[in-house]
């Protein structure tokens, strides 16, 4: 049975960093689903940066939509599937949808995947509920979907792990 991973923390916590660190140690081949969209140039670099830190050892699979899709399409054969990330995801399905209900019924499909696959899954989340309350409603419903759509992960996870200032602490 896979071990599914959920790793979360506030922006440039190091999240990214742990979970390559623990597919990496988990065995090759490896699969990063990558559910951002290069929307802008700030982007694009940003991509282009993870791509130049993970290297050659890892396949890319870019789904901004269909994540469940993409994790059980090559499960089984992999050493670890990690999808970063599902902060990024949830907000292209709002964007989409335009209603958290349907997003948060995505969500809830891709936790009901979990017992079944066969490879350990690493899934990457930002911790965005910590601040101060949006002043827009689109923010404070993205705000609400993301601490939820953590709060389901997490309960679904084997480990979830929260980073601070790049300090790990396993929660769970």
């Amino acid at each position: 049975m896979a071990r599914v991973i959920f790793i979360t923390g506030g922006a440039r916590s190091g999240k990214s960093r742990l979970a390559e660190s623990i597919a990496e140690e988990l065995g090759s081949p490896l699969c990063y689903i990558a559910t951002a969209q290069a929307k802008d140039t700030e982007m694009a670099k940003r991509i282009a940066a993870h791509r130049v830190r993970r290297g050659d050892v890892w396949q890319t699979v870019e789904e901004p939509l269909e994540l469940a899709r993409a994790i059980s399409s090559p499960d089984g054969e992999y050493g670890a599937i990690l999808v970063d990330c599902i902060t990024l995801w949830i907000s292209n399905l709002l964007l989409l949808h335009n209603d958290p209900y349907l997003v948060l019924k995505e969500v809830r499909a891709l936790a009901n995947l979990f017992p079944a696959l066969e490879t350990d899954l690493i899934l990457v989340s930002n911790e965005v509920g910590m601040g101060i309350v949006p002043e827009n409603a689109l923010a404070r419903t993205f705000r609400d979907l993301a601490g939820e759509t953590n709060e389901i992960l997490a309960a679904a996870a084997d480990e979830v792990h929260l980073l601070f200032s790049g300090i790990p602490l396993r929660l769970k």
